[in-house]
């Protein structure tokens, strides 16, 4: 599996109107092979921000690199450019191959290499 995660920091007073977007978006994720799961998470609020992150999950490195180059990665990200005040600076892109998967009633076992 990959994990493909974005932090952005969201201006102090734009919380509602970041979130508003992501919530009322059309992501296309569901039509790309390989897509797993997509969240949105608010994390801890600092002086000037709020920290959000949002992750998707892949079944694999490949699946990802397919979903940046698709038409569907381009429409979504057509209306990055109206958000952009509401966050400070360019979202912070990280990236994770997965290495051990812990669910429940199972083994904590490493998974097999892409």
């Amino acid at each position: 599996m990959y994990i493909a995660m974005n932090r952005f920091k969201v201006a102090k007073g734009n919380e509602e109107g970041f979130e508003n977007i992501w919530l009322n978006r059309e992501t296309y994720l569901e039509e790309m092979p390989g897509f797993i799961a997509f969240h949105m998470l608010k994390g801890p609020e600092r002086e000037d921000h709020t920290l959000y992150s949002s992750h998707t999950v892949w079944r694999s490195y490949e699946d990802f690199e397919a979903w940046t180059k698709s038409e569907q990665f381009r429409k979504v990200h057509s209306r990055a450019p109206e958000s952009k005040p509401l966050y400070m600076g360019h979202p912070e892109f990280e990236g994770f191959q997965v290495i051990q998967e812990v669910k429940p009633g199972s083994a904590a076992t490493p998974t097999a290499a892409e």
